[in-house]
């Protein structure tokens, strides 16, 4: 259970520092490179701004432990588009492999906190 819960949460914090800090950082201390990714792409600037609020909440949703399962599922699986479509968008537009490899390391290591997630609520009913 303790190599569960170390796995876990290693996983979540980097996906909450990537997902939700770093945004949330560039739109409080640096807001005019806010929209410089999602304009590279062709997305208009608002869009750039409601994907962060969307992470920040995906996000608090998976680390606050009294969400309901429900929603965390939802976080899971709304953090899990964005991260698709960012692989699509760089695959369709620019091209560079960096960009593209990118949010699929990422995806990977939210699918390693799901999987984790699930994994230590399996070992807590079954001690129930």
């Amino acid at each position: 259970m303790k190599k569960a819960k170390i796995i876990f949460w290693t996983a979540t914090i980097i996906i909450a520092l990537w997902e939700a800090v770093m945004p949330m950082s560039t739109w409080i201390f640096a807001p005019e490179y806010m929209t410089i990714g999602t304009k590279a792409l062709g997305y208009p600037d608002y869009f750039a701004y409601s994907l962060a609020i969307a992470k920040v909440l995906g996000v608090i949703a998976i680390i606050y432990p009294k969400t309901p399962d429900k929603l965390k599922e939802w976080a899971y699986s709304g953090l899990s588009f964005t991260l698709i479509f960012a692989f699509i968008s760089h695959a369709c537009v620019d091209k560079n492999i960096g960009y593209m490899i990118m949010p699929l390391a990422f995806l990977c290591i939210l699918a390693l906190s799901y999987y984790y997630k699930n994994k230590i609520q399996t070992i807590k009913h079954k001690s129930d």
